[in-house]
This record gives C-alpha cells, sequence and structure tokens, in this order.
C-alpha cells in the first residue's frame, strides 16, 4: 500500500508482537495550529478529467481487488480497456467481474513464474500489489523482508518480462508502477518497503530507456496517503492508542509534514494512472509523478 515519507516517529508496541505506531508530533506547525487549520475539499469522485480511449487495449492490473488497483482497474475498463483483475481476493475479484469490469485471475504473485504467464499479451501493465511491515531494522524478520521484496519488485520485474513482447510487437505499450513517497524518500521503520519502493522506481526508469524505441512508456506514480481500508485502519490503532479523534490522527500524524491535509482518493490516483495510458501521455516516460500534497516540496 503506497504511505509517504513518514513523520518523526518511534516504534510504539501495541503487543507483545512486532507491531508498531507512529508517535505524536506537532513539531512540523506553529503552535496551537496543528488541528485547526480548515480541512480542504475532497474532489468530486466520478468525474473523469481525462479522456482516454484505450478500446482494442488490454490491461494487467495487479493488487486490483481493493484500494488503488480496483479504482484503477475501474477506471481503464470505463476507458474500454480490456482488464485482467489481478489479486489472491477471489470474492472480490468476482465480484468485479461480475459487473463487467474484467477478467477475474486469481493469483499469488509470489509465484514468479504464474505473473510472468499471466501478463502475456496485455498492452498495459499496472503494477500495484503490495503489502507493508513496520519494525526497527534490527527486528525486521529476514523472511518478511525478502517476501516483500518478492512480490513488489521480483514480481513487477517479471510481470514487465512476460508483457513486454507483446507490446514490442505492437509498437505499443504502457507500464505504470504505483510507487510512493518512500520511492523519493526514506522513513524509518519501514526498510524494506522503502528498500522496495526504490528499487521500482530504478525498474521502471530502466523500461522507459529500453521501451523507448518500441512505443513503451514506463512510469511511476507516487501517492501520499490514501484512503483504502489498510490506512483507515491504521487510523482507528492509533486514535485509541493515543486517545485522540481521528481526524488528529491525520492531520499530526499521517500528515504531519504534508500541507494538504486529507488522504488521497484512490479514484484521483487512478486518474493520473489513465492520463499515462493514453497517447496523450506518449512523451512522459521515466518519470516519478508525486501526489503528495507537497510532502516531498518540503
Amino acid at each position: 500500500m503506497p504511505e509517504p515519507n513518514g513523520v518523526s516517529v518511534r516504534p510504539i508496541p501495541r503487543s507483545r508482537g512486532r507491531a508498531y505506531v507512529a508517535a505524536m508530533t506537532t513539531h512540523e506547525f506553529p503552535a496551537g495550529t496543528a488541528h485547526h487549520a480548515p480541512r480542504p475539499p475532497s474532489p468530486r469522485l466520478g468525474e473523469h478529467t481525462t479522456r482516454v480511449d484505450l478500446t482494442g487495449r488490454s490491461a494487467f492490473v495487479s493488487g486490483a481487488a481493493s484500494g488503488i488497483g480496483r479504482a484503477c482497474a475501474l477506471r481503464l475498463a470505463d476507458a474500454g480497456a480490456a482488464v485482467r483483475l489481478v489479486d489472491v481476493d477471489a470474492v472480490a475479484l468476482a465480484e468485479l467481474a461480475d459487473q463487467g469490469v474484467g477478467e477475474a485471475v486469481v493469483l499469488d504473485l509470489t509465484d514468479l513464474d504464474a505473473a510472468e504467464e499471466a501478463a502475456r499479451g496485455a498492452d498495459i501493465v499496472v503494477n500495484n500489489a503490495g503489502v507493508q511491515t513496520v519494525a526497527p531494522v534490527q527486528d525486521f524478520p529476514p523472511e518478511r523482508f525478502s517476501l516483500i521484496l518478492r512480490l513488489m519488485v521480483e514480481s513487477p520485474f517479471r510481470v514487465v518480462r512476460g508483457a513486454l513482447p507483446h507490446m514490442y510487437e505492437r509498437g505499443w505499450g504502457r507500464v505504470v508502477n504505483i510507487s510512493s513517497v518512500h520511492g523519493l524518500r526514506a522513513s524509518a521503520y519501514k526498510s524494506a518497503y522503502v528498500t522496495a519502493k526504490h528499487g521500482l522506481e530504478g525498474f521502471s526508469k530502466v523500461v522507459a530507456l529500453e521501451g523507448a524505441a518500441h512505443g513503451v512508456t514506463s512510469n511511476c506514480v507516487n501517492p501520499g496517503y490514501v484512503r483504502t481500508a489498510l490506512v483507515e485502519k491504521q487510523i482507528a490503532d492509533q486514535a485509541a492508542a493515543h486517545g485522540i479523534p481521528e481526524e488528529r490522527v491525520v492531520s499530526e500524524v499521517l500528515l504531519a509534514r504534508t500541507p494538504l491535509k486529507r488522504l488521497i482518493e484512490p479514484e484521483e490516483v487512478a486518474e493520473l494512472v489513465a492520463y499515462l495510458c493514453g497517447d496523450d501521455a506518449s512523451f512522459v516516460n521515466g518519470a516519478s509523478l508525486p501526489m503528495d500534497g507537497a510532502w516531498s516540496a518540503s
């Protein structure tokens, strides 16, 4: 799940397990202003700002069962693409398939051979699947570190490897990697996630260089905190841990150094992805596009 570069945090044990939450901080704001700033308006969802026609194109979207992946699948299908809905959540994929969004492909992307095979013939690849574990480096489970890199670096490599021959043959292709502000910045206690996102950034740029002569572009989208079920659970957990309202968790913990004080909606990310998949973005290549409310500008 894409998250922004973390605030100044320290691990706070919530149980005997290795679970940690961010420490409260308001040091980025003048005294007395941290949670009184007016909340910026949310976007009007359901209204497309980008006109994209993907009729006749096929799209591979990983992590399509929920959150950003689901929003991307819906948006690309609405633009006319035939979408392969890739996820481990068979029930959620079936619901989307029943709605006519696309074809359900129930797949564990850490099965690298299967991931590569599933991407063959795709004109568009949206690498979105990811997980998060938060712990200090000395306590980070090595097997979990390996799993995160396998899912978030090796799997995108294999997916793109499977899709590129078809893209090259057609002289057209789009690779969109859902990275994170953590692909541009680091944050304590997220060593595997930050490492994976930085690796994805480098891979994306190599594909951009190699694919340019074949009509294939490759770009990263770098969101901050997105309104997903995982993030909303984190907000609720931290509100309970600190004994404060959830809106203060958002403004003072998650978005402590972000000038724009709201979560990103998945549909906003999907709209940028749709633009990158269209012909109007043919010269946008090898880029990393932050959607972080000016976090990375601070």
